[in-house]
């Protein structure tokens, strides 16, 4: 027991104090209520958890084949280890030094036209004022997302091939034709336009989620000021938007050098491997179709340090600017 000291001179009554008792564990037990009240969405999330730890993370231990002269019968423990024989050989190779050339090329017309252009059709579908016009377009422009690669490249090869409609129709006009699909010259406009017109509208989700979040009242406000269109578009809708704009920015940077497979390899034969071989068809036939494993290790390896470190700078440059970026350096 203990004493308590009142007031005016006297004493409180006698306390009883309770015994330390067990560690309490409120904390260990509100982490499993937590658990068992999201025990749907974990359910739900546990598939897509568990394919990226599987072909993502998992998959960062095959970069030990990029020292190796790996022979799949061997395996990983009985294969000779090279060191780094492999990177030697890489930068030493004009193919691919080709291969990286022709993915930069494509890499920086995908960052000036196709990054800009959801923004773009964002802002179109966000002044559009009928509800039911907006999500007759946002439909439209989603559909061509859900086509495979293949689908795609035949569509255009159906339209602008030797014997597709538009040389059809310019032969009946009398006007001659036109090389597009297998010509050199239009490769690169040829697959920007076609990854424009099969994910822009998908990617307008982000930036359709962004602009409605913009303060309504900011706008009236401006337009009381005497500001137009055009100008509550520079001084309102983008810097609300912008910490969106500069995220998506630098993620795309760090996949700066990843531009796609599928689309690339259902056409690097139309136009020869001097134009369309890119990193990820480089990759492929190095290593499945040669069988020359670690050196097409090697080549993946390179590329996913290039990545980092351009996510790494985009990141710092975000800070600079006054961005959060992706992460907190």
């Amino acid at each position: 027991m203990t004493r308590v000291r009142g007031g005016a001179g006297g004493t409180s009554p006698p306390v009883e104090t309770a015994p330390p008792g067990p560690k309490d564990d409120s904390s260990r037990s509100g982490h499993l209520r937590r658990i068992r009240a999201d025990r749907v969405l974990l359910v739900v999330a546990a598939p897509g958890l568990v394919y990226f730890l599987v072909f993502h993370y998992g998959a960062l231990f095959g970069n030990v084949l990029a020292f190796q002269d790996f022979v799949p019968f061997l395996g990983v423990s009985g294969s000779e280890w090279v060191g780094l024989a492999h990177f030697e050989r890489m930068f030493g190779d004009p193919e691919f030094w080709n291969a990286v050339r022709n993915t930069l090329v494509i890499a920086a017309l995908q960052l000036v036209f196709f990054f800009p252009a959801p923004l773009a059709l964002a802002l179109l579908l966000n002044s559009v004022v009928g509800d039911t016009v907006r999500r007759f377009v946002q439909s439209v422009v989603y559909l061509p997302h859900f086509l495979s690669w293949v689908i795609v490249v035949a569509l255009f090869q159906q339209v602008l091939g030797g014997a597709g409609a538009l040389n059809g129709w310019l032969s009946d006009l009398g006007l001659g034709t036109v090389s597009i699909i297998g010509n050199p010259d239009a490769y690169g406009p040829l697959v920007i336009a076609q990854l424009i017109w099969k994910e822009c509208g998908w990617a307008t989700i982000i930036f359709l989620a962004a602009l409605s979040q913009v303060d309504e009242q900011q706008y009236e406000a401006a337009a009381l000021d005497g500001a137009g269109y055009w100008r509550r578009l520079w001084h309102v809708t983008l810097p609300a938007i912008r910490p969106v704009i500069a995220l998506l920015l630098v993620l795309r940077l760090g996949e700066f050098l990843s531009i796609g497979f599928e689309q690339f390899f259902l056409q690097r034969q139309s136009v020869g491997p001097e134009t369309g071989e890119v990193l990820e068809t480089f990759v492929y036939f190095t290593g499945f179709a040669s069988g020359d494993f670690g050196y097409a290790a090697a080549v993946g390896l390179f590329k996913g340090v290039i990545g980092v470190a351009l996510v790494y700078a985009a990141n710092k440059v975000a800070h600079r600017l006054g961005e959060q970026g992706v992460y907190h350096s």
